[in-house]
């Protein structure tokens, strides 16, 4: 028999879950979402060509760099207490921006949104992993968690065409506030207070180590994809590959580590941070790509070119609804194999367009199949990246896969972006036809296609099978 104080309780963890997904979708919503107000932000503030990329690359780097950081901290010092500075900051950032005049204005407040995000971030996954310990239940959480994370990485291009075209540039920003007041003064009533979560202390060098790793491995890899693989790039990836060596030999010493190296081993996690890696570097770049073929190629506003990832949208929605199912019943296994497979599928579909191809046959059909297996996806692997976490490690799991895929995020549009611009110009410029530019695209989505296929296998031989996993 249900009990009143039973089902106050179960409101509130719901309501709690909300709150998280909804600041969830926020952090992974800024990602992208000033890409189509990038050409109003040159004229607005007088930013030069490589001054206009930190305003993307300043939020990837400090989200990326420090995830395992803010992971770490919400473990040791509370996740509650982290989840609400995190949030805070993020708030404050954001008002910097919306209000900034100068340049250097505008990309300070990105980094500071990405250090939030970095604290908020995990600290938000690893509340949710303990608030909900059964599988199933837990299954339906991460339902809502994945979804929240596709469509906020997806539909950040669809919101700044929106808010530019009928508001300002400055609004992508000021929207944040609202959400921002409103999940502090809800989470601070909902969220259990935890006090410190666990015995220990941040490892320091670990920590400076690690960070340094990130933060070069991602600006190198951004470098490489916006100006070619100059030494501006390639020197970047060698200090990453030195300081990750060096973080390592640390790890591997330390009495209490930042990354237990036994812990990211652990073969179901392994194997999920592995897929993390490939399906986010892969729906980061076909955002990105889809965006400029709709707005280069088939010559779409930002209004218009934004309402045209509706279709994904629905594709996301629709695929939860199935993960959630599947994943209580079968485990991970299973949904995320298709995922990969299902994926893989809309992304031939959309290798198969020509330049006069017309959105609704050539583009909506893929993006929809596309979206329905990241939606089966995604939620998967936040499942198998938190299995059997505990009070003192949830915070570092979720802080893994955050850094995978913002690593994947980079990996993607270095990669694939690149493999577009050297068959043909994927933005259409530089003269070259749209036939070229369209050749690009479709070369790019194959081998995407591909990658997603060898993650099915990869998912299908290494994970476990049956619900344990």
């Amino acid at each position: 028999m249900t009990t009143t104080a039973q089902v106050t309780k179960g409101v509130r963890r719901t309501a709690a879950l909300l709150v998280l997904s909804l600041v969830h979708f926020m952090l992974v919503l800024d990602d992208s979402v000033v890409n189509v107000a990038l050409a109003t932000l040159r004229d607005d503030l007088g930013f030069g060509t490589a001054g206009l990329a930190w305003v993307v690359n300043a939020y990837f780097l400090a989200f990326g760099a420090l995830l395992l950081v803010g992971g770490r901290a919400a473990d040791l010092l509370g996740r509650r207490a982290v989840f609400l500075a995190g949030v805070a900051l993020f708030g404050a950032a954001s008002l910097l921006c919306g209000l900034a005049r100068e340049p250097w204005q505008l990309v300070a407040g990105r980094f500071a949104q990405g250090t939030g995000a970095a604290l908020a971030s995990p600290a938000a996954m690893s509340l949710i992993t303990l608030m909900y310990p059964a599988p199933g239940e837990r299954a339906k959480a991460m339902g809502v968690w994945g979804a929240v994370a596709a469509l906020g990485g997806t539909t950040g291009l669809m919101v700044s065409g929106v808010v530019t075209d009928l508001l300002s540039w400055r609004w992508v920003f000021l929207i944040n506030l609202p959400i921002v007041a409103v999940s502090l003064l809800v989470a601070s009533r909902l969220l259990p207070a935890d006090g410190r979560a666990g015995r220990g202390r941040i490892d320091v060098p670990g920590a400076l180590l690690g960070t340094g790793a990130l933060l070069a491995l991602v600006h190198g890899l951004l470098r490489g994809a916006e100006h070619g693989w100059d030494a501006y790039a390639v020197v970047p990836l060698l200090l990453a590959a030195v300081l990750g060596g060096a973080f390592l030999a640390v790890e591997a010493r330390t009495a209490d580590p930042l990354v237990p190296l036994a812990f990211p081993a652990r073969r179901p996690r392994a194997v999920a941070l592995v897929a993390a890696l490939l399906l986010t570097a892969v729906f980061f770049a076909m955002s990105f790509l889809v965006m400029l073929h709709l707005q280069n190629v088939l010559g779409y506003g930002p209004l218009r070119a934004g309402l045209g990832y509706l279709p994904y949208a629905a594709g996301i929605l629709a695929g939860v609804r199935l993960s959630s199912w599947a994943t209580a019943r079968y485990g991970v296994r299973a949904p995320l194999t298709v995922s990969f497979l299902v994926s893989a599928t809309g992304l031939l579909m959309l290798s198969g367009i020509t330049a006069d191809s017309a959105y609704p046959t050539g583009i909506a059909p893929g993006l929809l199949v596309a979206a329905l297996g990241s939606g089966l996806g995604f939620p998967a692997l936040a499942i198998a990246a938190v299995a059997d976490t505990t009070e003192r490690d949830a915070g570092l799991a979720a802080a893994l896969l955050g850094s995978v895929q913002q690593i994947g995020g980079a990996v993607g549009i270095a990669a694939l972006v690149g493999i577009a611009a050297a068959h043909g110009d994927p933005a259409g410029g530089g003269g070259g036809p749209a036939e070229a530019a369209t050749d690009g695209f479709a070369l790019a989505m194959r081998v995407a296609a591909g990658a997603l296929a060898a993650g099915g296998v990869l998912v299908a031989a290494g994970m476990p099978r049956g619900r344990t996993a």
